[in-house]
Parts: C-alpha cells; sequence; structure tokens
C-alpha cells in the first residue's frame, strides 16, 4: 500500500479534533438598525431595569467563545472575544436581533436550562444558522 493513502485518514481525524475552536465569529452588522422589520408593536421597545441587571455581564459560550453583554436603554452591545461588538435591539422580552436579522440571543432560555441561546448565519452566501448556548460565567 502507499505511503500517501495512509495519510489522508489521518487528516481527516486531526480535522475533526478541531471543532468548535475554528468556528467562523458572526459577522459584523452592516445594515442600520432602523431596517429591523418587526410585527409586533409599532413603537420601539425599552429595555426594562430588571431585564438588563438579568442579562448584563460575561458569558462563557459552549464553543469557547467569552461574550460581554452591555445593556442601553434601547439596545444591547454583545462583544465576543475581541470581535467588534454586535449592536441588537429588543424584539420581545429577552430576545434581541441584529439589524440584519442574521444574529438572535434569547436570555433566560429556560428549555434548555441555559442563560442565553445565541444563533447566527456565519455566512450568508449559504443556508447556515450555528446555534450556541451558555451559562452566566460573571456578573
Amino acid at each position: 500500500m502507499r505511503p500517501h493513502l495512509l495519510l489522508f485518514p489521518a487528516a481527516l481525524l486531526l480535522a475533526a479534533d478541531a471543532g468548535a475552536q475554528n468556528m467562523p465569529y458572526p459577522p459584523a452588522d452592516s445594515a442600520p438598525i432602523t431596517s429591523v422589520q418587526v410585527t409586533a408593536a409599532a413603537k420601539p421597545q425599552r429595555i426594562r431595569q430588571r431585564e438588563a441587571e438579568t442579562i448584563s455581564g460575561a458569558y462563557e459560550m459552549s464553543n469557547g467563545w467569552y461574550l460581554r453583554v452591555l445593556t442601553s436603554a434601547r439596545y444591547i452591545d454583545a462583544i465576543i472575544d475581541d470581535q467588534p461588538p454586535l449592536r441588537l435591539v429588543p424584539v420581545a422580552p429577552y430576545r434581541f436581533v441584529s439589524g440584519d436579522g442574521n444574529v438572535t440571543m434569547d436570555f433566560n432560555h429556560s428549555r434548555n436550562d441555559a442563560d442565553l441561546v445565541m444563533s447566527y448565519v456565519p455566512n450568508r452566501s449559504l443556508a447556515q444558522r450555528i446555534v450556541i448556548s451558555s451559562r452566566m460565567a460573571q456578573r
């Protein structure tokens, strides 16, 4: 048997171990916040003080990322590792969406016992959505 044929299965094993650490970050939002189309209330939602206190802080994501959430009265800024901040607006209590709709964050997600479930489209040219969960790391 040829030696180079044995290298191919070994390369597949190494690629499988790379896993979550090589996941692409969510792309920066290029659409203005005003382009979000929501069928809920006509006036923009405000983030209540109790909601802001609950979601503000740091999260250790299930894929190894470190997420910080900073709140304001009308939006949140989510900072993943050393990436630029993602600005998200509230569309429902504890649910936030980016201006282009490609990133969503659901806080206090009790169905799977997670403090945060984030989903995003890593590449707009592919029909793919990645879902990551997290527990609160610190306040």
